[in-house]
């Protein structure tokens, strides 16, 4: 987003709560469409970027659905190079998106700061950028709107897009209407000329801006907007080494594929030049180049002598004094030499035979006829002469460039054998070996073995041509993203590109949430099990198992046995063994406690209980006869509740009548089986 200068201390949004959750803390930037503001988020207690349009705009219902809509197309993604979207809402006069916060500054500020970067350092840029829209192109979204400013540089090193206020899905062939939407310096001749744009009009503006990184400056400039727009609809982008001297050829070629101004003749998305860039990136190291060739020779087609404008052609003065049933005899030239007429050879039908042996047994007329047709037969022999020269000239030059050393074969397959097997192999088709070996990384062929060839198997190439071999050197290593901790969408996202993933393993995990990652595990040259969280990079196309939370073992403490029963096989664990104990404070029938016999548990495992028989039974005491506060005492100790009613005698005042008194009579009866807490009630006589 563009900045503009203007005053945050006099800014009202600054300490607002936002729908009781958001608090204002500072102004990052101001652009055409809204501000955006440091918050925190008091109910998850992180720093999050709130975007709010301005006030102006949110009473233009166009603005506030092309407002909504970038949260819209932005929510829908998950990718490590985009900026994450958390939540939009609008609240009184405030229409705002909450975005994941990016400390750091912009590719445009670093442009700024440095000018022009190095070749490396605008491919990794590039790389991660391409990453990030690969992701959105695949979800059907079109940005619409790349540009330095929108690219974000985090202070650890993360390269972010963001900004998708523009975006569109792939399949509208959206258009912009009257008015161009987009920075004009990175707008696609398309959109220029037909208002239209899919995946091919963000491929150009990152031609563009990939042109700017290399030199510092952007391609097109004029006083105003239509100028430079008319340069994108009709100019071709130079070369970045015109104005860069050093800038290597393979990347003048990514500029010049990125903005071709047909875009046919562009990537189709951003997966298609990603999947270039490591071909790029190695061919910028200057180890091989690629070179297409053009056909050694060419093919004519001479038009007939009937045909409509055939003087015009070039070729008519061939045929000029020939009919239908001549035979032209044509030398072979090369393309650029003019092709000179021959004399035509005619086929005459065969004269009249003689009657006899005697000359004068023809008529004048007769003889005449007779020398005509011998003529025509000597035309006729040196005609069928010519035929069968030029039918062995032709088959010569047919069996040159057919079976023999001069004819076309395809590279045979030669991936995954051993260098010498390979050189055998092209020997066998009649191909050469280059002497010197090229290596390129391999995640499929082993390192060592023959990854590829140049030019690629199944190419047709001239006998005897030199092949060179490419020796694979194992899979590229890749450094891993942060995978433990993170939800399984956005771990499945950040590494399904470049990992092969492996079918998830699912356990119960009281420490990491539902849905979260617990563990990464991968393997190494020998098979053996690696934990991911270990290492910083792995093989390109690994495999990795992600071991996925199913949160905590539900808690069945307390519930009933059927209901721990339940409880249990929705989470898809089973009811174990079941063990029973008097337990004064638990009712009988209720789980004591539960264990997991598996560590970790996994769907399946079993969780043995300890069910509670209830308190523990105690046969009343026969306490008849002692006095009643020893008969309390012997009860009470036992954990029952004892009443006895109070002495009404008069006598009673005078003396410790409780101490005195005897038991008479218990209710229940000695004997009784009582719990603990049960009532007791003494009788006395008084």
């Amino acid at each position: 987003m563009p900045l503009m200068s203007t005053n945050p201390a006099t800014d009202p949004m600054i300490g607002r709560m936002i729908d009781q959750r958001y608090r204002v803390r500072s102004r990052i930037a101001r652009g055409g469409m809204a501000t955006v503001y440091l918050a925190t988020d008091v109910r998850l207690e992180r720093r999050v970027a709130v975007k709010i349009m301005h006030g102006h705009l949110a009473d233009d219902q166009a603005f506030r659905e092309r407002f909504i809509q970038e949260a819209r197309s932005a929510a829908r993604l998950s990718h490590p190079n985009l900026v994450g979207v958390y939540d939009q809402g609008a609240e009184d006069d405030c229409v705002y998106i909450v975005m994941e916060y990016i400390p750091g500054i912009t590719l445009r500020d670093l442009l700024q700061e440095h000018r022009a970067l190095t070749p490396e350092q605008a491919t990794d840029i590039l790389r991660a950028v391409l990453a990030g829209l690969a992701s959105a192109h695949r979800a059907g979204i079109v940005h619409r709107d790349l540009k330095p400013e929108n690219v974000l540089l985090a202070d650890d090193g993360r390269i972010k897009l963001g900004d998708f206020g523009l975006a569109r899905a792939t399949t509208a062939n959206t258009a912009t209407g009257a008015a161009l939407l987009g920075t004009i310096a990175y707008l696609s001749p398309e959109l220029v000329t037909r208002g239209s744009a899919d995946s091919r009009s963000d491929i150009y503006a990152l031609g563009i801006m990939l042109y700017e990184m290399l030199t510092g400056e952007q391609p097109y400039k004029g006083d105003q907007p239509m100028q430079i727009a008319y340069q994108h609809a009709n100019d071709t982008v130079p070369a970045p080494s015109a104005a860069t001297p050093g800038v290597p050829a393979e990347l003048d070629d990514l500029v010049a594929w990125a903005t071709a101004r047909d875009p046919q003749d562009r990537p189709r998305d951003a997966r298609e030049m990603l999947d270039h860039m490591s071909g790029v990136q190695q061919r910028a190291t200057g180890q091989y180049r690629t070179a297409v060739l053009r056909p050694e020779n060419a093919t004519a087609i001479l038009p007939s002598s009937g045909a409509p404008g055939a003087g015009a052609s070039g070729f008519g003065g061939l045929f000029e004094d020939a009919d239908e049933h001549d035979t032209t005899v044509l030398d072979r030239r090369g393309t650029d030499e003019p092709l000179a007429p021959a004399r035509p050879v005619r086929r005459g039908a065969p004269g009249p035979r003689r009657t006899g042996s005697d000359p004068a047994a023809l008529s004048p007329a007769g003889q005449r006829l007779a020398d005509k047709s011998a003529k025509r037969r000597k035309r006729g022999w040196i005609a069928l002469v010519v035929v069968l020269v030029l039918a062995l000239v032709g088959a010569g030059v047919a069996a040159w460039f057919g079976p023999g050393p001069g004819g076309n074969v395809r590279i045979p397959a030669v991936a995954g054998k051993t260098v010498s097997q390979a050189r055998e192999l092209l020997r066998a088709t009649g191909l050469q070996a280059a002497a010197a070996t090229g290596s390129r990384p391999d995640a499929e062929v082993t390192a060592g073995r023959v990854s590829a060839t140049q030019p690629p198997v199944s190419r047709e190439v001239r006998k005897g041509t030199a092949i060179r071999i490419l020796v694979s050197s194992g899979p590229r290593m890749i450094d891993l993203p942060t995978i433990v901790g993170q939800s399984v969408t956005t771990a499945d996202a950040a590494l399904d590109d470049d990992f092969a993933l492996q079918d998830p393993r699912y356990e119960f995990s009281a420490d990491v949430a539902k849905d979260a990652v617990v563990a990464a595990t991968g393997r190494d040259t020998a098979g053996q099990p690696v934990d991911l969280s270990t290492v910083e990079q792995y093989p390109e196309r690994g495999p990795i198992t992600l071991t996925v939370s199913l949160g905590p073992v539900p808690d069945v403490v307390g519930s009933t046995v059927e209901a721990a029963r339940s409880t249990l096989e929705a989470a898809g664990l089973t009811l174990g063994a079941q063990q029973q104990r008097y337990d004064d404070d638990a009712p009988a029938g209720q789980v004591l406690s539960a264990t997991v016999t598996a560590d970790p548990a996994v769907r399946g495992s079993s969780v043995d209980v300890v069910v509670s028989k209830g308190p523990v039974p105690i046969a009343l005491p026969d306490v008849r006869g002692k006095d009643l506060a020893r008969a309390a005492d012997t009860l009470e100790a036992l954990g029952l509740e004892v009443t006895y009613p109070d002495c009404t005698n008069i006598l009673c005042r005078l003396y410790d009548w409780k101490h005195s008194i005897p038991v008479k009579t218990t209710d229940p009866v000695p004997g009784t089986t009582v719990h603990k807490g049960d009532t007791v009630t003494l009788g006395y006589d008084q």
